[in-house]
């Protein structure tokens, strides 16, 4: 039992500190300590050593004498990012057609929905969950731990600047009907068809991301 909770706290933390850098709270450059994180988050130093320690295979954070300075992600990062989704998330959604059940399709379908009426609605950080519930849902059932795990944290590490390309309206909207479009596509069972749309739909939200550089 102790282990879980420690497990769960460190988690927690690292979730937090990971958001909190994504999303801009802590600047690159930023010097953050063991003692201000376990302070600020009322929580002992084990649970906040090991998120940081996380942060810094993700090459977040950088240990310094002094503590740990955010390294965050660069313009440059976020488009090699996309550079990789376009190349193995269009293989992780043929396999997804292949292993989702009825299940697992209605949450896609609920996704999509919603993504519709926020984008209605133009609700920014809404629109931001519903993508990420969406292309999770195509990881998770895509059969694999390592797609999985992968395509999660790379679609994390993009969350700030997906956040700025749904504040547009125009790229919204593009977006919602290419998820309609890939959904359609599983629904179809045509693996060949929504690897194409994926990859589409990815490259269209790269190129969206440098024109707003």
């Amino acid at each position: 039992m102790t282990q879980v909770k420690f497990t769960s706290r460190a988690d927690a933390v690292f979730e937090k500190l990971e958001n909190d850098i994504l999303t801009g709270v802590y600047k690159k450059g930023d010097v953050i300590t063991e003692t201000e994180i376990s302070n600020a988050l009322s929580v002992s130093r084990t649970p906040v050593r090991e998120a940081i320690r996380r942060l810094e295979q993700e090459d977040l954070l950088k240990e310094i004498p002094k503590g740990h300075v955010v390294v965050g992600i660069s313009p440059e990062d976020i488009l090699d990012i996309y550079d990789i989704r376009i190349k193995i998330e269009g293989d992780a959604t043929m396999r997804c057609v292949e292993n989702i059940t009825e299940e697992e399709l209605n949450k896609m379908r609920e996704a999509v929905e919603l993504q519709e009426f926020y984008t209605l609605k133009n609700y920014a950080d809404k629109l931001k969950g519903t993508d990420s519930v969406f292309h999770d849902l195509i990881y998770k059932n895509s059969g694999s731990e390592i797609y999985q795990s992968i395509l999660s944290t790379l679609h994390r590490k993009v969350q700030l600047c997906r956040k700025t390309s749904f504040s547009g309206s125009d790229r919204a909207n593009e977006a919602v009907i290419e998820h309609r479009e890939i959904l359609t596509a599983i629904e179809k069972r045509d693996g060949l068809l929504a690897k194409e749309l994926m990859i589409k739909h990815i490259t269209n939200a790269k190129k969206n991301i440098e024109k707003l550089k």
